[in-house]
């Protein structure tokens, strides 16, 4: 991988830890993800007026992609009622390259090394030690987080095989995408109403305006993935972007106060370790 491709992805990774962490600050998830969703959708509304159509063979990959980025979205808001940061962002972001290293040999002929191997046995034990150190993680809570990792593999392939028949067009692909973000306000309004959404934008501007940044910073950060996955293996992208985890830890401790035990660090250290030898 390049060295200017791997620097933005991993700026990316840096941009997913810090919406994730905008995401978990805010009490209420689930408004949160959804004003994010807003600004996401209206960014990309924008741009859909001022690019090409995409290629007639990426539509398939946009539709699927636009539906599982939507339950990525639930999943994760759920994952995050039931751990804190530190706990299910590692879980979740972490065992996403070995599933998307997998998907990429089976439906992309991305062919895996001993490299590779080495670093899905790091990812693996590195997220073991995360889910079962001191009994604080839930096996529910475990299961969400998992749940949501199995969903960023699975729309991660389909956007790296979508990207790449999309004819160049990533910019295209990326906002007809997150068109399907406007699913989200109407999923929250059809669950508690158009009140509760505009309610928090008088009683809790700050929070409405963390989300419409978290918004904004999302887009780019996922944009640079996809941009990246159009000549890059895809796990090795979605491998170097899952060092997030390190980030999330670093945000959780200094910005959320979330405590992070000497075992939780050495255990994200293993896991970004692992997500470098995919990288590799």
């Amino acid at each position: 991988m390049l060295s200017y491709t791997g620097g933005l992805v991993l700026l990316a990774a840096l941009l997913h830890a810090s919406w994730n962490a905008m995401l978990h600050g805010n009490r209420d998830r689930f408004l949160s993800m959804t004003w994010m969703s807003i600004a996401i959708a209206t960014v990309s509304s924008f741009v859909v007026l001022f690019t090409p159509w995409p290629a007639g063979a990426a539509w398939p990959y946009i539709v699927v992609s636009g539906l599982l980025h939507i339950v990525y979205n639930m999943t994760l808001v759920r994952a995050y009622r039931r751990s804190d940061l530190a706990q299910a962002y590692p879980i979740a972001r972490g065992s996403s390259p070995l599933l998307v290293t997998l998907g990429a040999a089976l439906f992309a002929h991305e062919a895996i090394g001993p490299l590779h191997a080495l670093g899905v046995a790091m990812i693996s034990g590195g997220i073991i030690a995360i889910a079962l150190q001191g009994g604080r993680v839930s096996r529910a809570g475990a299961l969400a987080a998992l749940t949501t990792g199995a969903t960023i593999a699975l729309y991660t392939v389909i956007d790296g095989i979508g990207v790449r028949v999309s004819e160049g067009r990533s910019l295209t692909y990326t906002a007809w995408m997150f068109l399907f973000y406007w699913l989200m306000p109407l999923l929250f309004v059809a669950k508690r109403g158009l009140a509760a959404l505009w309610r928090p934008v008088r009683a809790a501007p700050m929070a409405v305006g963390s989300s419409l940044a978290g918004g904004l910073v999302s887009i780019a950060a996922y944009g640079i993935v996809i941009w990246a996955m159009q000549s890059g293996a895809m796990g090795a992208v979605s491998a170097l972007r899952e060092t997030s985890v390190v980030f999330a830890v670093l945000i959780g401790r200094v910005f959320l106060r979330e405590a992070v035990s000497a075992k939780r660090w050495l255990a994200c250290v293993i896991v970004a370790a692992g997500a470098v030898c995919l990288g590799v």
